[in-house]
């Protein structure tokens, strides 16, 4: 693949645009970078235009960038991601959709979509990414990779410029689970909760249920022959409105004065959320988060020190036009982590047409590392001509 200006924003030839600034794990490893993160010398676009003509060359490395650099990492560039990451789908009015290079003609998962497209066509070998409502868990699964969100506030966000402060989650994705837990050896810190040995695993129906039938039987295999029990997990469809009201409060808290006046600067998608957003009022936004509140305490008690496996989204990749219907049923099953601020790495796994999707394993917060070791030891991984293969590690 030549220079996508879909993918990449900034990509040097030759690069790397920042050698490593030490060694360690991550010797030899290039980062493909989500366009939120502040790289020294470089502004951050956001995905909009507008936004990076006015903003500020950094002055530092965001500190997750910082942390690869120092185990011996390179950056590739900067890649693309939706306008301030509010969106799901991996489009962009203003530079395109990058492809997928594992589905044909279907989107790529956003709005970590430009590294994560990076990734899968081999130009990087790890995607820094964020994750509020999903985006480091859709592209995994849309394009077949291994993506981690981990326990809400575990990855420092120092030089991230957010979208929804309660939610977001520095994250990355590989196109392995060998590096994904080396990459979570640079930025995780110890974990503070212990998992089970051996772990309970748990698969609810109601969950499954949300996905179509193709990607529920790939999950429902991988959580089976793992070992999974069944448990009674209905979802509760007043989280995931907390959940997006929440959310839209504090994406115009973080963009609202910036985008009064400029509203016309947003391709149509992101308008429309923003555009919402501001009618947010003072009494929904307090209600919405005393419900998140509860709604985390509840989810919390639910998993206690189990993990759950459950479909990282509802749908294969859609088509572009089916892309806005699919996003509602994955975030009800997306939200569970984000409310619960608990880690979810995704595993992929390959449905019956050959098409690539994803199981998340969602663990007790602050369980990172190891939840990281059990998807490695734990999952059918896909290989490159896609044919499912059992990891019996």
């Amino acid at each position: 693949m030549t220079f996508d200006p879909s993918v990449w924003r900034v990509r040097p030839e030759p690069g790397p645009l920042t050698a490593p600034t030490g060694s360690g794990v991550l010797d030899g490893e290039t980062v493909a970078v989500k366009d939120l993160f502040a790289v020294a010398g470089q502004r951050v676009g956001a995905g909009n235009p507008a936004w990076l003509a006015g903003a500020a060359v950094a002055e530092e490395h965001a500190v997750a960038v910082a942390r690869l650099l120092d185990a011996g990492a390179a950056l590739a560039g900067i890649a693309r991601t939706e306008e301030f990451a509010y969106s799901l789908t991996g489009a962009n009015a203003h530079y395109g959709t990058p492809p997928n290079p594992r589905a044909a003609g279907r989107i790529s998962g956003g709005s970590t979509s430009g590294p994560a497209t990076a990734v899968t066509a081999g130009q990087a070998g790890i995607a820094l990414g964020t994750d509020t409502g999903g985006s480091i868990r859709v592209p995994a699964a849309y394009q077949g990779l291994w993506g981690i969100r981990p326990t809400y506030g575990a990855v420092p966000a120092g030089g991230l410029l957010p979208l929804a402060p309660s939610f977001d989650a520095v994250g990355w994705l590989t196109r392995d689970a060998a590096t994904l837990v080396r990459v979570g050896d640079v930025l995780l810190p110890a974990d503070s909760a212990a998992l089970p040995d051996p772990t309970p695993l748990v698969l609810s129906d109601a969950l499954l249920a949300l996905a179509a039938p193709e990607v529920r039987s790939a999950v429902g295999r991988l959580g089976r022959d793992a070992g999974a029990e069944p448990v009674d997990w209905v979802p509760e469809p007043t989280w995931l409105a907390a959940f997006q009201t929440l959310q839209a409060a504090e994406a115009w808290a973080v963009h609202g004065t910036w985008l009064t006046g400029r509203m016309d600067t947003l391709g149509p998608a992101v308008r429309g959320r923003f555009e919402r957003a501001r009618a947010v009022g003072a009494a929904d936004a307090e209600a919405a988060r005393a419900a998140v509140d509860q709604a985390r305490e509840q989810i919390r008690e639910r998993l206690g020190e189990r993990v759950l496996v459950l479909p990282s989204t509802a749908t294969v990749a859609p088509r572009p036009e089916e892309a806005e219907a699919a996003r509602e049923a994955t975030m009800l099953l997306t939200c569970l982590a984000g409310i619960g601020g608990l880690p979810a790495v995704s595993v992929p796994v390959t449905t019956a047409s050959g098409l690539p999707a994803g199981a998340s394993l969602v663990g007790p917060a602050g369980s990172d590392r190891a939840l990281l070791e059990l998807a490695a030891t734990t999952s059918v991984r896909v290989v490159p001509n896609g044919v499912t293969v059992e990891n019996t590690a």
